[in-house]
């Protein structure tokens, strides 16, 4: 008999049904799981996830805006823009970019300059930004890309606008340059202003009025498929453009200087007295700026650093030079305001002086001397043995006090990056550098020697205070800002200086005076340009030491090496009644003032005056040559 074992249904159910409460417990819970984590994720987290979504599908992309143009007083453009093709790549959408690379270089031209300044833009830019590899591409090279570009991920061919100087190196230390934005410069630039920006301002008025210029970035929403190719645009906000600036800069007077100055190393700066206006900002020799917007080649670059005649120095406000004897224009008012010395007796110059107990000797320049001499004489001659003892009987201390006012020793506040301010010297000034103030370093300052210094425009400046009865108002470059997109102007004003703290102000009429016997009496130093003027000519000449002479040697222009020959420098206002204009000009190693710079200025004011470049006249005969 078999013994078969009896089922336990009742068990066996029991067990069943507890596990299918378990599972049915365990899909509950996971199906609550399910539902809370979509109710998370579509309500609670819906705008998240949604912008996660649009930022994959949808890539806002900058749009620069124009920079301003500048523009002469006349309307004539001096920088503007113009459309180009570029080569731009964006490194996140790359895979391989060697061999990117080596396939654009099959269909354009690229140089080691383009692909180490991109190899550069790679380690300083953000990867998902647009970087150029190379600007300019012709329609050809352009059409070629366009043909491949789909196969070419992270490769586009843009139109953009790019900084053009027409008129080249005419101002270029005025008007200055953009270049790229380097790694440096986006540490301190506004990232958002700058976004899709590819430029800044580097020196001159580009640098200056940078913000002025640069205007507001626009963007466009486009979509974009898997690999991040554009579809289409979704929405599209305009940029502004920058600002125009309206100079007061003359580009036909600028041209007339500085084909005056021709290949020789100087500066000429003219300012209008009577507002500020800067007419003319030369400094040569110049160079071509449009090379350095997109970066120019380390060759070229290094060539004009090399240059012995160095063409990137802006000598109009960086030139530190001796004044020379254009000092005595002002020393001449100090003079007639301080009482140091009798201005109503004569000077014996005998063509030499000696501080008192000391067998030096302070030359004139001309042997022999100039007689006896008021201070009429001395300033339309240019005696220097007057001038050495007016300087003693001043002192140094009040020879700065005096001359502090005309703005040596300090930046005039032109619009323009980077001024030098000269040196205005006193015992403070040299016993700060651990030295001793020497007694003979007042006497030849009071001819414009030793450590004195000013910068061109610093003496145009100056010059233009006595143009303007002594009031002088701060250089200025730019007339007016100008809204491209309504015409709207708005004038800059140059604010004036505190006048000049004469106790008579009829001494400004009287030196005035003086200066004007410097170009039309026949003894003036600067007769030469004087005579024949069709206008009365205030003005002064200076030459400048570069070498020192030794006691007893004579000095031989002719047998002195160029680079060491004196600087030639003339100061001027014209006409004297109704001044119109103030001009300061330096001919580096030049030799007189009277027939190197005096010549030049001359032209400069026969352009303001008369409206016309009238040929300067050959110079009278003379024996005036300071």
């Amino acid at each position: 008999m078999l013994n078969i074992p009896l089922k336990d249904y009742f068990r066996e159910t029991r067990i069943f049904n507890n596990r299918v409460i378990i599972v049915a417990v365990i899909i509950a819970v996971l199906s609550l799981l399910l539902v809370v984590r979509l109710v998370w994720l579509q309500i609670f987290s819906h705008r998240h996830y949604e912008t996660l979504s649009q930022a994959n599908r949808i890539r806002p992309i900058p749009i620069p805006p124009p920079r301003g143009l500048i523009l002469d007083r006349n309307g004539v453009v001096l920088a503007q823009n113009y459309p180009v093709y570029t080569l731009e790549v964006v490194p996140e959408q790359v895979d391989d970019m060697n061999t990117l690379l080596e396939q654009l270089g099959e269909l354009v031209q690229l140089t080691e300059t383009d692909l180490k300044s991109f190899r550069k833009q790679l380690k300083e830019r953000p990867r998902f930004e647009a970087l150029t590899l190379r600007a300019n591409l012709t329609d050809e090279e352009a059409a070629r890309v366009a043909v491949k570009r789909p196969y070419l991920y992270g490769v586009e061919v843009q139109a953009r606008l790019q900084r053009h100087y027409p008129l080249g190196g005419l101002g270029v230390h005025a008007i200055g340059y953009v270049g790229r934005i380097s790694e440096a410069d986006l540490e301190r630039l506004d990232k958002a202003a700058y976004r899709g920006m590819r430029h800044v301002g580097r020196l001159g008025l580009e640098a200056t009025y940078e913000k002025e210029l640069l205007g507001r970035v626009g963007f466009e929403k486009m979509e974009t498929n898997a690999h991040g190719r554009a579809l289409r645009a979704l929405e599209r906000v305009a940029p502004v453009a920058g600002k125009n600036l309206q100079l007061h800069l003359d580009a036909k007077l600028q041209a007339v200087a500085e084909h005056a100055l021709g290949k020789r190393r100087g500066a000429v700066v003219a300012i209008e007295p009577a507002t500020g206006a800067v007419l003319a900002f030369v400094s040569t020799p110049t160079y071509d700026p449009n090379p350095f917007v997109n970066g120019i080649d380390p060759d070229t670059y290094r060539g004009l650093l090399d240059d012995p005649d160095k063409p990137l120095i802006n000598r109009a406000i960086n030139g530190q030079y001796a004044p020379g004897s254009t000092i005595k224009a002002f020393m001449g008012l100090a003079a007639l305001e301080t009482d140091k010395i009798d201005v109503t007796k004569p000077v014996a110059c005998g063509g030499a002086y000696n501080l008192p107990g000391s067998s030096h000797q302070f030359r004139d320049w001309k042997k022999g001397g100039h007689g006896a001499v008021t201070l009429r004489d001395a300033i339309a001659q240019s005696c220097d043995v007057y001038f050495y003892k007016l300087a003693v009987a001043m002192q140094i201390d009040a020879m700065k006090t005096f001359l502090a006012p005309f703005g040596f020793g300090k930046r005039t506040g032109i619009d323009l990056p980077a001024e030098s301010e000269g040196i205005l010297p006193s015992p403070a000034w040299k016993e700060a550098r651990g030295l001793k103030w020497l007694p003979g370093e007042t006497v030849i300052t009071g001819i414009g020697q030793g450590p004195i210094l000013v910068t061109p425009t610093q003496l145009a400046s100056a010059m233009s205070a006595l143009a303007n009865h002594g009031t002088r108002l701060r250089p200025t470059m730019v007339r007016a800002l100008a809204d491209p997109a309504t015409g709207h102007s708005r004038e800059l004003k140059a604010p004036a200086y505190p006048a000049l703290p004469l106790k008579d102000k009829s001494h400004l009429g009287t030196v005035i005076e003086y200066l004007t016997d410097v170009a039309h009496s026949p003894r003036g130093t600067a007769y030469g340009i004087g005579h024949n003027a069709p206008y009365r000519i205030a003005g002064k000449t200076g030459t400048a030491q570069v070498k020192g002479i030794a006691q007893g040697a004579k000095y031989s222009e002719h047998a002195t090496p160029e680079r060491f020959r004196d600087h030639a420098l003339f100061i001027s206002f014209a006409p004297v009644e109704n001044p119109q204009v103030a001009v300061a000009v330096i001919v580096e190693n030049g030799g007189h003032g009277s027939s190197a710079a005096a010549p030049i200025a001359r032209k400069v004011m026969d352009y303001v005056i008369l409206a016309k470049n009238l040929p300067v006249a050959t110079p009278a005969a003379t024996e005036n040559t300071e």
